[in-house]
């Protein structure tokens, strides 16, 4: 008979609970299913290990040594895949990374120039998604680096969980929305704090603001909500659209449907052909890093020489505005 690891994860449940009804439960099968399972493992191993005179079912002297072993090959096998990858890693070449959609196409291309005249940099596996989900991709090392904005008033889970971190280049997160036929912003933040200050809770919608919100998966929404989110409460603002992607709310915001807290290495060229305007001054200006995070655990060759070379030296400078 060989053995089957599931059976290690039924003794440890019926050793918790004790009685095999509520333990078939928690390993969703039926209680006869359960119970042959038991006894499957203690056929392999040639002894019982409960003892079933008894209600709640005690460990024999067998069980509770076999509990010791059991917890020990549980870690064992959980820490197989890292181990696994790790060997792997430390021969491929390839650079596993998650970027947010915004740093995916407007800074990652020439970040990555600049740092190939430095260091070698091979084969990249590119994922872009909310920064939300790219911080869960870090967490569970299913890629080496992560690239993402920062805030220094503000801790993201990366900077709770202590992942190293380096950074690359700046960058602001500016108010904008379409211009009018003077040039002058269609949606002025100007407008909603008058409108705040005159009607306070009765303040006419029709005066207010429409802006262009972050969902909760937004790492650029997180900063906004922290570092201005006070100060956003108290004006006439009306979100009309929320949505997590920065290049979804630059399409709205050009299609002039309200204002949108956006990132000026996105809306750069905007500004500077006037498609976009500045829709607030610059106290509603937040300065952005952009931070390149990276695997606690020792990673291969190739990935320890690139961040060995990344840094600021081998960023673009910050956004002019």
């Amino acid at each position: 008979m060989t053995l089957n690891l599931s059976w290690i994860d039924d003794f440890m449940v019926l050793a918790e609970t004790g009685n095999f009804s509520r333990a078939a439960e928690e390993r969703h099968m039926t209680q006869p299913a359960f119970s042959r399972r038991i006894r499957a493992l203690e056929d392999w191993l040639g002894v019982e290990l409960f003892d079933r005179s008894s209600q709640p079912a005690r460990l024999t002297d067998a069980g509770l040594w076999f509990r010791k072993s059991a917890q020990a090959l549980q870690a064992h096998v959980a820490r197989v895949p890292g181990e696994a990858r790790a060997i792997a890693e430390a021969s491929s070449q390839t650079l596993r990374f998650a970027a947010t959609h915004a740093l995916s196409f407007s800074f990652m291309p020439s970040w990555l120039r600049a740092l190939e005249t430095r260091t070698s940099v091979g084969p990249v596996n590119l994922v872009s998604d909310t920064q939300q989900k790219c911080e869960a991709l870090l967490q569970q090392r299913q890629v080496q680096f992560v690239l993402a904005h920062g805030h220094a008033q503000v801790a993201g889970p990366l900077d709770e969980a202590g992942l190293p971190c380096v950074v690359v280049g700046h960058d602001q997160l500016l108010p904008v929305c379409a211009p009018s036929a003077d040039g002058t912003p269609t949606h002025p933040l100007l407008a909603a704090k008058a409108a705040g200050r005159g009607g306070g809770k009765a303040a006419d919608k029709s005066a207010s603001v429409q802006l262009l919100a972050y969902s909760s998966e937004s790492g650029l929404g997180r900063i906004l909500r922290d570092v201005k989110g006070p100060a956003l409460e108290r004006l006439s603002v009306r979100p009309v659209l929320t949505a997590h992607l920065a290049s979804v709310l630059r399409t709205m915001a050009l299609d002039g449907r309200g204002l949108a807290w956006l990132p000026g290495i996105l809306v750069g060229e905007d500004l500077a052909a006037g498609r976009l305007v500045l829709a607030a001054d610059a106290d509603w200006h937040l300065d952005l890093e952009i931070r390149l995070y990276r695997d606690r655990n020792p990673m291969g060759a190739a990935a320890e020489a690139f961040w060995d070379a990344a840094g600021p030296a081998g960023a673009p400078g910050p956004v002019k505005t």
